[in-house]
């Protein structure tokens, strides 16, 4: 199980440095959002390939940083029953959701994504606006993103299986317990 548990702590420490490097490019995206609408309004100057940037950034950010949401369990859980539940039957719910639901999305995700990215790269499409970008990066951000999601979960499941064996503490658990006490 230590092993296991130095792969997830890797793991998680890829995709918080990751996370942390993306949230730089919401700050690009709107500075390029800026520049081109003062441009724009000032001196009548527009780009696609701007607009474009400031999309491909945004779903760089989306992609790649949702495996650093995952880590810090900002995701979206659906509390209305799991809250009921005992914090064993949570853990097997995420274990369970994480092996059949969550690893599967993501390997389809990334299998049925790649030969696009592959073959947008080796035609080198261009976007149909005039000025438009090549395409094949932000779609690279698809298989990019679904993989780092895919190897959180893993870290995830390894995690929840350590709490459940006993050989972790579990935050969540100990969190609910020391905000009781207060």
């Amino acid at each position: 199980m230590t092993a296991f548990l130095s792969v997830s702590r890797a793991i998680d420490a890829m995709n918080t440095l990751l996370g942390k490097a993306v949230s730089w490019l919401l700050l690009a995206a709107v500075l390029i959002s800026a520049i081109n609408a003062v441009t724009r309004k000032l001196f009548n100057l527009s780009s696609n390939a701007w607009l474009e940037a400031q999309w491909y950034l945004f779903s760089a950010a989306f992609l790649l940083a949702a495996a650093w949401t995952l880590l810090s369990s900002e995701h979206v859980k659906v509390d209305l029953v799991y809250g009921q539940l005992s914090r064993r039957t949570q853990l097997w719910i995420e274990v369970l959701g994480t092996i059949f639901f969550l690893l599967p999305f993501c390997l389809i995700t990334i299998y049925l994504s790649w030969p696009i990215v592959l073959s947008k790269f080796q035609s080198g499409e261009v976007s149909n606006n005039t000025g438009g970008l090549v395409l094949w990066p932000v779609w690279a951000m698809i298989p990019l993103g679904f993989g780092f999601l895919a190897l959180q979960g893993v870290s995830e499941l390894i995690k929840r299986i350590a709490i459940l064996r006993g050989a972790i503490p579990d935050a969540v658990a100990l969190a609910d317990a020391e905000a009781k006490t207060l």
